[in-house]
């Protein structure tokens, strides 16, 4: 099953890719996701969205060699973090946009996994269970 994230009127919505085919879906594809069979559209004429939208973007910067000697920098010796805001997190094809002030854009492209429990839930039993 291929799951998209999508603009509708109501804000964003959760659906399945089916033969190019946008179909709506209900719940969330981290615990409860059900394709309703509800068709958006085709591929083409669907909005996708970035498939999640974090709360807050941390970043690591010079985190590897060549990218420090880039612009002769040494790699520092602890992780050099900042954050970027949400909104710099966009959906295929929609133009990345910069200040007009930045002289050199990089594009870079990281993954960061976080692995734990549902909100609002336990991701270790209690003592004494």
């Amino acid at each position: 099953m291929k799951i998209v994230r999508y603009s509708d009127p109501d804000g964003a919505a959760w659906g399945v890719l089916d033969d190019g085919v946008v179909r709506a879906a209900e719940g969330t594809p981290f615990v409860d996701l059900r394709p309703t069979g509800t068709v958006v559209g085709p591929l083409g004429e669907v909005r996708l969205l970035a498939p999640v939208a974090p709360r807050t973007v941390l970043c690591v910067g010079r985190n590897y060699r060549s990218h420090a000697a880039e612009f002769g920098n040494p790699v520092p010796e602890e992780p050099l973090l900042f954050l970027k805001p949400a909104a710099a997190v966009v959906g295929p094809g929609a133009d990345v946009v910069y200040p007009a002030l930045s002289q050199r854009v990089d594009p870079e492209a990281e993954l960061v996994l976080v692995i734990g429990a549902p909100h609002g839930t336990s991701p270790r039993p209690t003592p004494g269970t």
